[in-house]
């Protein structure tokens, strides 16, 4: 065996874990793996003989790639346009269980709720989060990447987490209890019940749509406007298959044989306090829902 294939193989082994890091830093699955991609070049191209870590000094390295990739995206946001919501990649999964491929991308408990927070993080602030609070990455090691001392990064971080924990409530882990709010809430919608909506959502919910360029979407806060929304989108789709949404229940609306929306929930003490809406028509097409046939 060369070195070239001693070093593609060593990279391989490092490549699932990588791919769950640039996840958590760009939301986007398409990006996450360029990123990667441009990490395999990095290594290719560098001397590594003396790192005793190389999963430390690859997962370094794609913070980097994704750092600049996160610069660069908020740099093009000058339309108002790009102001819009714009929610991260789902993953969808069977109901019965998420696919073995993607279990690490969604360890950690990595809804969609904590994405669509770490997007309104600055990027030093999501790559201090990720990286130390999610991967274990010392302070030291991140501090260069971002250009802080460790003191430094460790700020950004407490400061991300502060964010996190005050607009990202944990849920429930029981996926069971999930699905029957979820269900009830889908039956209430269809039947028009609008006080039995009201129940099942917190006072406070928040819903988040995207409807990518061409339909923007936005936010609705408060039970009974969610509640309205909610009897009214009933009527668009013709069918409901339930789904696990990085890993708790959800729902892919469906209507003539396509899929029309992705519904992922938040509930928290056994009441829905977010919901996630991608009904962008070219970021549906690109899900593999055959995870969800048979």
């Amino acid at each position: 065996m060369d070195e070239s294939e001693f070093l593609a193989r060593r990279f391989e082994a490092h490549r699932t874990h990588l791919r769950a890091v640039a996840y958590r830093m760009l939301g986007s699955l398409s990006e996450a793996d360029d990123a990667v991609q441009e990490a395999w070049f990095k290594l290719h191209r560098s001397d590594t003989r003396g790192v005793g870590n190389l999963a430390g000094w690859l997962t370094t390295v794609v913070g980097r790639v994704c750092l600049d990739m996160l610069r660069s995206r908020a740099s093009r946001r000058e339309d108002p346009l790009e102001e819009r919501v714009r929610l991260p990649d789902p993953i969808i999964s069977s109901p019965t269980g998420v696919d073995p491929e993607h279990e690490a991308l969604l360890a950690d408990s990595v809804g969609l709720a904590l994405l669509v927070v770490l997007e309104a993080l600055a990027p030093a602030e999501r790559l201090a989060f990720v990286l130390h609070d999610l991967f274990a990455v010392p302070f030291d090691e991140i501090a260069p990447v971002v250009g802080r001392t460790p003191a430094g990064a460790r700020q950004l971080a407490s400061r991300a987490r502060r964010r996190v924990r005050g607009a990202a409530p944990a849920p429930d882990p029981d996926v069971a209890k999930q699905r029957e709010v979820v269900d009830a809430f889908h039956a209430a919608a269809r039947g028009g019940d609008f006080d039995a909506l009201v129940a099942l959502l917190d006072p406070d919910v928040v819903v988040r749509s995207d409807g990518g360029t061409l339909r923007p979407g936005g936010l609705v806060r408060g039970a009974e406007a969610v509640a309205g929304g909610a009897i009214f989108a009933a009527r668009f789709a013709e069918e409901s298959r339930p789904a696990l949404v990085n890993g708790a229940a959800g729902v892919v609306g469906i209507a003539n044989g396509r899929p029309i929306s992705v519904l992922a929930f938040t509930i928290t003490k056994g009441r829905i306090v977010s919901i996630a809406i991608l009904n962008d028509p070219e970021r549906l097409d690109r899900l593999d829902l055959t995870v969800l046939d048979g």
